[in-house]
């Protein structure tokens, strides 16, 4: 058989099972190349949460106090968020122990993907500051050198999440028992908001929390510090709760909050009776303003590890692994900082 006829003889066999293709074949063909989803968070800001329905709706009410900032930022467009956090220990064995945390996130354009800017600190000298700007991520601690985080997956994501849950987290803390009561609309920043009362749901009303699988238990059981921590997991119980939030009545996201709460650990549960008492104060404000950012000036390059832990290994004696033929530091000598690998590009 010639060439020709091959060619021809492959083209009718073609033709005939493509004009009698399975129905799933076809279906399954459509799913692959049909358009691409949205993402998630995309998809969620586009539902319609009314802020009248909070106080009836309690899957209405976590999903708008629960709203994730990349959510927030779909909805709003560039923000500027300020919130401050105070924990108060008392016990009767002990000193009262405080502490109080400042976070400030800044948003701009571009929604989930777009830049955004957040700093943590605390009475206690300590924090973090994470930027993304451009798809690329800077981080340090709070006194430390900006560096550049190329494969991290997910840091900058995380922490912008962490950054601005203070509502969810205070919450969850709370067992789930915000009860939100409307008191009418108010102006903030020239929006309209839904204003709410919040007080101290019963527990068999607004009790949201889930039973967790039991924790896995060290060999030679738990320390101190970490039997006081689980106890009051396990056995916390929210005692007061009152504040008030404001609910913006076009995109349904917490344009402000304040909420002040005690929670306490019944003697009879624990060897120590203890109360916490938590506080918050959260502000929305920039709606729609260019929060002009922009990277930092200076930064050190990405690294495969710390230096200062290559460092005390060296000290110890512990050589760090070297390709074959290259020289290395000796122990006890500071090697020399990485070299960009062209991850900054």
């Amino acid at each position: 058989m010639s060439r020709s006829k091959k060619s021809a003889f492959i083209l009718a066999v073609a033709l005939a099972a493509s004009g009698c293709s399975d129905p799933v074949d076809k279906a399954a063909k459509a799913r692959i190349f049909s358009p691409e989803d949205p993402p998630k968070v995309v998809a969620s800001a586009q539902q319609k949460l009314p802020p009248e329905d909070v106080a009836d709706n309690p899957q209405v009410a976590r999903r708008i106090l629960g709203m994730d900032a990349a959510e927030v930022t779909e909805r709003l467009g560039p923000h500027r968020y300020q919130a401050t956090l105070g924990y108060e220990w008392t016990s009767a064995e002990s000193n009262p122990v405080k502490l109080t945390e400042t976070r400030t996130f800044r948003a701009g354009p571009g929604g989930v993907s777009g830049d955004f800017h957040g700093v943590l600190e605390n009475s206690r000298d300590q924090g973090l500051e994470v930027m993304r700007i451009a798809g690329q991520v800077f981080a340090r601690n709070r006194y430390g050198p900006f560096r550049q985080r190329l494969r991290d997956r997910g840091m900058a994501e995380r922490t912008r999440a962490e950054l601005t849950g203070a509502i969810r987290d205070f919450d969850s803390l709370f067992q789930g028992r915000l009860k939100l009561s409307p008191q009418g609309t108010v102006t903030y920043e020239g929006r309209t908001a839904w204003r709410y009362q919040v007080t101290l749901a019963p527990a068999s009303e607004g009790d949201a929390s889930r039973p967790l699988p039991a924790l896995l238990q060290p060999k030679n059981g738990a320390d101190e510090t970490t039997r006081r921590r689980g106890n009051f997991f396990a056995h916390r119980l929210p005692r007061s709760l009152d504040g008030e939030v404001l609910v913006d009545a076009a995109t349904s996201v917490v344009l402000k909050a304040r909420l002040d709460g005690r929670i306490g650990v019944p003697s009879d549960k624990t060897p120590e009776a203890a109360e916490l008492r938590m506080t918050l104060e959260a502000a929305l404000s920039e709606v729609g303003k260019d929060q002009k950012l922009a990277p930092p000036e200076s930064f050190l390059p990405d690294a495969d590890k710390p230096q200062g832990i290559a460092d005390a290994l060296d000290r110890f004696g512990i050589e760090r692994a070297k390709p074959e033929g290259a020289k290395g530091s000796t122990a006890g000598e500071a090697p020399p900082e990485p070299e960009d690998e062209g991850g900054g590009e």
